[in-house]
């Protein structure tokens, strides 16, 4: 049986806390790929002292929708300060989605409670930010700031699309959260688009 390798999640963290850095925040996106709703981005900065870890903090998309609640209300809850900032679809089609990521990584940075003094950002992702910075890829599985991030903005954007499946009831988004599932894409093809659906990105129905 092949072992499974325990990643240590606060190795980043650590590393730039020796360097003399307090406020370590995370950033991270959810919802780039969905064809309907918004992209939603969050910031934290978590307590990172010896019993103040939470365990279990993950990448969003590899834990169980039950855990990533459970785990969003204890993030809240312990968070020196978190933010969460949502690009509409209307200006993901004007901006692209690239652009929208970045506006919306930058915006909740900028509404944390407290400047962070160094920032880890999830991917490849530079931004243009005052604070120094390190992109870090699959950072929401390597980091534990990153990893936090990751599953607030993720519980957030399901609920805003579990609220919008009320007012749209047809295209099922309780259940595929906007993204393209074969339900989704045959509801457009009959009924044509709603008010929440990114016109660049369903241009092929």
């Amino acid at each position: 049986m092949k072992e499974k390798i325990q990643i240590d999640k606060l190795q980043y963290e650590r590393a730039l806390l020796e360097k003399g850095y307090k406020y370590v925040a995370g950033v991270d996106e959810v919802g780039r790929g969905p064809l309907a709703g918004p992209v939603v981005c969050a910031a934290v900065i978590m307590p990172l002292g010896d019993g103040e870890i939470i365990d279990g903090v993950d990448d969003s998309k590899k834990l169980s929708e039950k855990k990533r609640v459970k785990l969003s209300a204890e993030i809240k809850e312990r968070a020196i300060c978190y933010s969460i900032f949502e690009v509409s679809e209307k200006e993901i089609d004007e901006i692209n989605i690239l652009q929208a990521t970045r506006k919306g990584m930058k915006e909740a940075l900028l509404k944390l409670e407290i400047a962070p003094d160094v920032v880890l950002t999830d991917g490849n992702m530079t931004l243009d930010i005052d604070f120094p910075q390190k992109s870090i890829v699959h950072g929401d599985a390597l980091s534990y700031s990153i990893g936090a991030a990751s599953i607030i903005a993720k519980v957030y954007r399901d609920n805003l699309m579990d609220e919008y499946a009320k007012i749209y009831p047809e295209y099922a988004f309780d259940k595929n959260k906007g993204y393209g599932t074969a339900v989704h894409v045959n509801a457009i093809k009959e009924k044509g688009l709603c008010p929440i659906h990114r016109k660049t990105f369903t241009k092929k129905f």
